[in-house]
């Protein structure tokens, strides 16, 4: 069990620390009043079926209503990077008030992820909403899954949430969270689910603890601590404590099952602003950026579409600092104190105090602000992606051969004529490794972030284009994907990207990254096999990034199979995923001609003045 509190601990104050970044100083006397914290434990709310949920509520030691900012939480609502928070916001005229969600720690019910979200969340803010010392006005802090039970509450459109702060969480729950390009998160889903089912096997215990049930036995050396008959263990112990890990599995199609709360299916349905915080090498980035992006667009009211504000860091779930993987990002990484952007977040929407979130924002209409990595330093932008920003192709070349960093595989904005394709074999039993990257959760065993590439890199299954070296600095902020013409020997199989950062000493820095699988190269609904030796154009998301390529710097790009075990490894015969044992090696196939101009797109912004 402490694993899992531990867990809770790491990405909980993560997402405080997220969500306290980019904070003005306040501007008005209201911002600067000093309250006395009343603390309310345990208080118990019903749900519309029935079920207890309990919460702690801080609040001023004064008269008169207040703003409240709800925390909804599956991590414990008592863990100190709950309580912390609350003591410095409610001084500032807020009542905090955080709950645990249906099935967790104190609360009642039965613990699924994402399933009861809508409604406890619908539920808990018009709860708060009206209790005696609140005006009525409700927010929404946190980040991760607690980002979620944002998302979902709003989608339900309570009538007095006003405002959201969802940091580092994602806009679908299948692809972005479970999968991504069709692959299961493994590392991520496996880590998550042990973690969740800590708390679950605690309560089952707790459920059988009565001395009552075993006082009769003899001899007394006999008697048993607790009166369940075993603990399940082993792949039981996931049925009985974690079914929803199955049912994730059951469902590697976007269906039904995803649908039902999926946000990005809902854009239209939140009617709020608000303030959406992520960070590269994230693992949600993605769905971050969506949501800024879907809601700004599609959102269900005026406030809520101009009210859409986007701010990303650095680390994410891979980590908080200046120093983060192998990467020092200096002092700007550290530039805002913690706690102190919800409060101006908050301020800005509830009291009126112009700040960034502010007229001042908007009358400069630049409501983005990123961490432009390698430069180190944020910047504005008017919006995601970045409009001055230009779509640049950047061509695979390779006369002899691209694989591993003995090929000659190279990078241009030259179109390619008659080329050789690049061929490889992919091996399920021995997979390219993950090194850094985008990861959660379990940083002690695999450590995420930026890593040096060069061991994945020296092998003969993953092909090598780099750029020659840079000129001068050039800045790569937006979208990156790769349009790649390739084959198979398989009827299903895996092609991975990564964008790669070079310094001149050859460290090879990890950007983003991206994964597609074949069956689902047309459509996450409706898989399809390939027809082996068949050609086909495929598109693989790397997601984005912010990164200014120094000069002398290469700009890289890999491309493989496999990257395990981050994602699971695909089999290559088309079978079920995860219900198969039988594997067969497949040969990859990269083509890169005048008819096939397999390429890395990004985004180039424009130089700068004097540069």
């Amino acid at each position: 069990m402490q694993g899992g509190l531990l867990f809770a601990k790491r990405i909980l104050l993560a997402a405080l620390f997220f969500c306290a970044a980019f904070a003005p100083a306040p501007r008005n006397a209201d911002a600067q009043q000093n309250y006395d914290v009343i603390v309310q434990n345990g208080v118990a709310m019903k749900t519309r079926d029935g079920v207890s949920l309990f919460a702690d509520i801080y609040r001023p030691r004064a008269e008169g209503k207040f703003p409240v900012i709800l925390m909804r939480t599956p991590y414990d609502k008592a863990a100190n990077w709950a309580v912390g928070p609350a003591y410095q916001m409610v001084p500032h005229g807020y009542v905090v008030v955080v709950q645990d969600v249906r099935g967790r720690y104190t609360s009642e019910g039965e613990w699924y992820p994402f399933r009861h979200e809508s409604e406890d969340g619908y539920d808990t803010i018009e709860w708060v909403a009206a209790l005696p010392y609140s005006n009525g006005k409700v927010g929404m802090m946190g980040g991760s899954y607690v980002g979620a039970t944002q998302m979902l509450a709003a989608i339900a459109h309570p009538p007095h949430l006003a405002g959201i702060c969802p940091v580092v969480t994602a806009s679908n729950y299948h692809d972005g969270w479970t999968y991504q390009g069709g692959a299961f998160e493994q590392w991520f889903d496996q880590n998550w689910t042990t973690q969740l089912a800590t708390n679950t096997l605690w309560r089952l215990i707790a459920k059988n603890t009565n001395a009552l049930v075993g006082a009769p036995t003899l001899p007394l050396t006999q008697y048993p601590s607790f009166n369940y008959a075993a603990l399940p263990a082993g792949a039981e112990s996931t049925q009985e404590l974690a079914p929803y890990y199955l049912d994730w599995l059951a469902h590697p199609d976007y269906d039904s099952y995803w649908k039902q709360w999926s946000i990005e299916e809902h854009f239209a349905d939140v009617q709020v602003p608000a303030l959406h915080i992520g960070g590269w090498y994230d693992i949600f980035l993605t769905g971050t950026l969506r949501n800024y992006q879907g809601i700004k667009a599609h959102g269900g009211s005026e406030a809520a579409r101009n009210g859409q504000r986007l701010l990303v860091q650095i680390g994410g779930h891979a980590g908080f600092g200046r120093h983060i993987g192998d990467v020092e990002f200096g002092e700007e990484a550290l530039k805002f104190p913690s706690t102190t952007t919800i409060l101006a977040w908050y301020d800005f929407l509830f009291k009126g105090v112009q700040n960034e979130f502010g007229n001042e924002g908007a009358a400069a209409g630049k409501p983005v602000h990123v961490f432009v990595m390698g430069e180190n330093k944020y910047h504005q932008q008017s919006d995601w992606p970045p409009p001055e920003g230009k779509l640049t192709r950047y061509f695979l070349h390779a006369t002899a051969s691209a694989n591993s960093l003995r090929g000659d595989g190279n990078l241009s904005t030259t179109a390619p004529k008659k080329e050789i394709a690049d061929k490889f074999t992919f091996d399920p039993v021995n997979p390219v490794p993950t090194i850094g990257g985008s990861l959660c959760c379990d940083a002690e065993h695999y450590e995420p972030g930026p890593r040096d590439q060069r061991s994945a890199e020296n092998r003969n299954d993953v092909l090598v284009y780099s750029t020659k070296p840079m000129t001068e600095d050039m800045e790569v902020t937006g979208p990156v994907t790769l349009e790649l013409w390739a084959k198979s020997s398989a009827v299903d199989t895996d092609f991975t990207a990564k964008l790669v950062d070079v310094s001149p000493d050859g460290f090879a820095t990890n950007l983003a990254d991206g994964i597609l699988r074949m069956r689902y190269r047309d459509s996450q609904e409706k898989p399809g096999l390939m027809n082996p030796e068949q050609i086909y154009k495929i598109t693989v998301d790397l997601s984005a990034t912010s990164n200014v390529f120094k000069k002398g710097h290469l700009l890289r790009l890999d491309v493989s199979s496999s990257n395990f075990p981050r994602y699971d490894r695909n089999l290559n015969t088309g079978a079920v995923q995860s219900t198969s044992k039988d594997f067969v090696s497949a040969t990859n196939t990269i083509l890169h001609d005048a008819e096939h101009p397999s390429a890395l797109l990004v985004t180039v912004m424009p130089a700068k003045a004097g540069q």
